[in-house]
């Protein structure tokens, strides 16, 4: 791929003149077009060759939403990343949205951080355009000369493989990135409790996103999950979802299991960042931890599976043709801190055989 043809698809002059200056001088980006509705969009879509629509929720006569669900009835198989409203309602039409297909999201400027990976009071222009590029390199690698930073490091080390019918987790640990929010919903939508043991999710996401997502996760599972909170005491019939801006530990505090969420330095660029929460739950856990690394770009995780797997625990990463970005479990992989290579539906087999309890109606199966 030589050049990346971009359709931007939003009503406000402002956003579309600051995502078209954010990407402009780029010799491997073509601006194939500017729509102000969705409407607009499709039919651009239909005429010309795009490979992303960058697009808008809220716009009048088609909104992001109905774009979406269009392109579907359509056939139309661009790739859609979302530009957000960081709002409880943005968050909201966000999941939604990656719920039908779109491939990512980023939030529009504003006074909140994004994850923990931009100033609000950074010019809109730099912030979009630094959100942007990454964004775009993660999801076409082949760009040419101007991929993502390949994994450097290359050495395996021996750890050894733990066979998963004979063990079973205190702690189920999982990180995921671009893509995620659609995996765990499709992983919770057929996971039922009670819980045999706590659930612990990093999702790189900005605030308000993570509250959502943790009310989705309950309301499509009827499982008790929480936005964590700082000094949460850990029950085992519950998923806790690391909150935008926080990294998420797990400590214990005298004997009883706690939360700690902290503001300290970005990892791996972000925060929350998977590799804290997988290092705290190996040292609490040892080798009844059970680490999953799902899609998402660049290598947050490694660290965090590579300390499972030392401490006797096991790691289980996704397929790379299940996910939108292999980064994350490609990372996993280079250093053969996993166990297993297993497909969404080959991980909720997993998580029902191992932590839930009753009878599963689906499968016809009894958990003691």
């Amino acid at each position: 791929m030589n050049k990346l043809r971009v359709l931007i698809a939003d009503d406000s002059v402002v956003y579309r003149s600051q995502i078209r200056n954010a990407l402009a001088g780029l010799p491997w980006i073509e601006i194939s077009g500017v729509a102000s509705n969705g409407r607009l969009a499709l039919e651009r879509l239909q005429l010309s060759s795009v490979d992303l629509m960058i697009l808008d929720l809220e716009m009048p006569e088609m909104d992001g939403i109905q774009t979406l669900r269009e392109m579907q009835l359509r056939g139309l198989k661009c790739p859609v990343l979302v530009f957000s409203s960081v709002s409880k309602r943005g968050a909201e039409s966000t999941l939604e949205a990656l719920g039908l297909g779109a491939i990512d999201f980023i939030a529009k400027p504003g006074g909140v951080e994004d994850g923990g990976e931009m100033k609000g009071e950074m010019d809109p222009v730099i912030r979009i355009k630094n959100l942007l590029i990454q964004k775009i390199l993660g999801l076409f690698p082949d760009l040419e000369e101007h991929s993502v930073q390949e994994i450097t490091d290359r050495s395996v080390k021996p750890y050894a493989k733990v066979i998963l019918d004979l063990f079973q987790p205190k702690a189920i640990v999982i990180g995921s990135s671009t893509g995620g929010p659609t995996v765990l919903e499709a992983l919770f939508s057929k996971l039922s409790g009670p819980l045999r043991c706590p659930i612990f999710i990093t999702q790189h996401m900005p605030p308000i996103f993570t509250a959502t997502l943790a009310e989705r996760l309950q309301k499509i599972s009827g499982i008790p999950t929480y936005e964590a909170k700082h000094n949460q005491i850990v029950e085992k019939n519950a998923v806790y979802v690391a909150p935008g801006n926080y990294h998420m530990r797990i400590k214990n505090d005298s004997g009883v299991l706690k939360i700690e969420l902290d503001q300290g330095p970005l990892v791996n660029s972000v925060r929350p960042a998977v590799d804290p929460l997988f290092q705290s739950a190996a040292q609490i856990y040892g080798d009844r931890c059970l680490g999953i690394v799902l899609t998402g770009m660049g290598a947050d995780g490694k660290v965090g599976a590579e300390r499972v797997k030392e401490m006797g625990g096991v790691v289980l990463i996704q397929s790379e043709e299940t996910c939108v970005v292999f980064g994350m479990p490609g990372a996993v992989m280079s250093v053969g801190a996993y166990d297993q290579v297993l497909s969404p539906d080959e991980i909720v087999e997993v998580l029902r055989e191992k932590v839930a309890n009753g009878v599963d109606l689906k499968l016809g199966r009894i958990y003691a």
